[in-house]
Protein backbone atom coordinates (compact mmCIF):
# COMPACT_ATOMS: atom_id res chain seq x y z
CA UNK A 1 0.00 0.00 0.00
CA UNK A 2 1.66 3.59 -1.17
CA UNK A 3 2.64 5.98 2.21
CA UNK A 4 2.99 9.02 2.00
CA UNK A 5 5.22 11.76 4.34
CA UNK A 6 3.62 15.17 4.40
CA UNK A 7 3.25 18.70 6.03
CA UNK A 8 -0.14 21.06 6.15
CA UNK A 9 -0.95 24.42 6.84
CA UNK A 10 -5.08 24.14 7.92
CA UNK A 11 -7.02 27.46 7.84
CA UNK A 12 -10.20 28.62 7.58
CA UNK A 13 -10.41 30.29 4.59
CA UNK A 14 -9.77 29.96 1.24
CA UNK A 15 -8.41 33.61 0.56
CA UNK A 16 -6.15 32.95 4.20
CA UNK A 17 -4.98 29.92 1.89
CA UNK A 18 -3.87 31.91 -0.76
CA UNK A 19 -2.19 34.46 1.21
CA UNK A 20 0.43 31.85 3.10
CA UNK A 21 1.25 30.15 -0.11
CA UNK A 22 1.95 33.84 -1.80
CA UNK A 23 4.28 34.34 1.48
CA UNK A 24 6.28 30.58 1.54
CA UNK A 25 6.30 31.24 -2.76
CA UNK A 26 8.00 34.50 -1.24
CA UNK A 27 10.73 32.40 0.65
CA UNK A 28 8.49 32.22 4.26
CA UNK A 29 9.70 28.83 6.01
CA UNK A 30 6.49 26.27 5.65
CA UNK A 31 7.33 25.07 9.07
CA UNK A 32 7.37 28.47 10.83
CA UNK A 33 4.15 29.88 8.61
CA UNK A 34 2.53 26.06 9.58
CA UNK A 35 3.58 26.91 13.80
CA UNK A 36 1.72 30.72 13.42
CA UNK A 37 -1.24 30.03 11.14
CA UNK A 38 -2.39 26.42 11.37
CA UNK A 39 -5.22 25.63 13.47
CA UNK A 40 -4.10 21.84 13.50
CA UNK A 41 -2.47 20.48 16.47
CA UNK A 42 0.53 19.29 13.65
CA UNK A 43 1.18 23.44 13.46
CA UNK A 44 3.47 23.00 16.54
CA UNK A 45 5.31 20.73 14.61
CA UNK A 46 5.77 22.44 11.77
CA UNK A 47 2.50 21.13 10.27
CA UNK A 48 4.64 17.28 10.05
CA UNK A 49 1.66 14.61 9.77
CA UNK A 50 4.57 12.31 9.81
CA UNK A 51 3.88 8.61 7.68
CA UNK A 52 0.21 7.80 6.76
CA UNK A 53 -0.99 4.90 4.04
CA UNK A 54 -3.05 6.07 1.34
CA UNK A 55 -6.65 6.11 3.27
CA UNK A 56 -6.00 6.90 6.25
CA UNK A 57 -6.91 10.85 5.25
CA UNK A 58 -9.61 12.19 3.81
CA UNK A 59 -10.38 11.86 -0.01
CA UNK A 60 -9.67 15.22 -0.98
CA UNK A 61 -5.92 14.88 0.69
CA UNK A 62 -4.88 11.89 -0.75
CA UNK A 63 -5.57 13.15 -4.10
CA UNK A 64 -3.29 15.54 -4.09
CA UNK A 65 -0.71 13.85 -1.38
CA UNK A 66 -0.57 10.30 -3.57
CA UNK A 67 -0.68 12.17 -7.38
CA UNK A 68 1.02 15.69 -7.23
CA UNK A 69 4.95 16.40 -7.24
CA UNK A 70 7.01 16.38 -4.05
CA UNK A 71 8.45 19.46 -2.46
CA UNK A 72 6.41 21.94 -3.70
CA UNK A 73 3.34 23.76 -1.80
CA UNK A 74 -0.11 22.74 -3.22
CA UNK A 75 -3.32 24.11 -2.50
CA UNK A 76 -5.60 25.40 -0.97
CA UNK A 77 -7.13 21.98 -0.91
CA UNK A 78 -10.52 22.43 0.35
CA UNK A 79 -11.79 19.74 2.79
CA UNK A 80 -14.70 19.43 5.81
CA UNK A 81 -11.93 21.10 8.12
CA UNK A 82 -11.33 23.81 6.38
CA UNK A 83 -8.68 24.94 3.46
CA UNK A 84 -5.25 23.05 3.55
CA UNK A 85 -1.98 24.00 2.26
CA UNK A 86 0.24 20.74 1.61
CA UNK A 87 3.49 19.90 1.38
CA UNK A 88 4.41 16.29 0.11
CA UNK A 89 7.82 14.88 1.39
CA UNK A 90 8.03 11.67 0.75
CA UNK A 91 5.84 8.97 -1.26
CA UNK A 92 6.72 5.61 -1.79
CA UNK A 93 4.79 2.12 -2.26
Amino acid sequence: MPKATARHILVESEQKCQELKKKIEEGADFGAVAQEHSKCPSGRNGGDLGEFSQGQMVPEFDRVVFSEELNKVHGPVKTQFGYHLLEITSRHD
